[in-house]
């Protein structure tokens, strides 16, 4: 079908919320996609992973990022602007999944060039279909850069 990788792909998820993160953990794990997954809790903490800075030095740069834009420190709108502004990070994908389905946000995502906007499903088995249809995207279909 699309491009096959020769190693696995790279996933970073940033979202504060530990069931979030555990049902995309799942839902990722179910899938015959080869990947490799990182979590970082919050904004702040994903422009260190990015930057391999503080306990994040032996950090490998991801080939996608799953963004939540609510959380503590450093939000997911201000690492959208600080990573599609940064000449070494602006080619990484970034899919915003969040609950908000406010249209300022998902304007607000796309104007600071944001890949793709999910709403995250309130029901398990939507949810699950959802990432595994971003999972089936990023680690089939697309043609992701290089790795630097």
């Amino acid at each position: 079908m699309g491009a096959e990788t020769a190693s696995p792909v790279r996933i970073l998820v940033v979202d504060d919320d530990p069931g979030d993160v555990l049902m995309i953990e799942e839902a990722l794990a179910d899938s015959d996609v080869e990947k490799v997954i990182d979590v970082v809790s919050d904004g702040q903490e994903a422009m260190e992973f990015l930057r391999r800075e503080g306990r994040h030095t032996d950090a490998r740069r991801p080939d996608v990022i799953l963004l939540d834009l609510n959380m503590p420190r450093m939000d997911g709108r201000q690492v959208l602007g600080e990573v599609k502004g940064d000449e070494d990070l602006r080619t990484i994908p970034i899919v915003v999944l969040t609950t908000s389905n406010a249209d300022t946000d998902i304007v607000g995502s796309y104007t600071l060039q944001a890949n793709a906007y999910v709403t995250k499903p309130i029901d398990l088995d939507d949810f699950n279909d959802v990432v595994h249809r971003i999972d089936e995207f990023f680690g089939r279909v697309v043609v992701l850069p290089k790795r630097v």
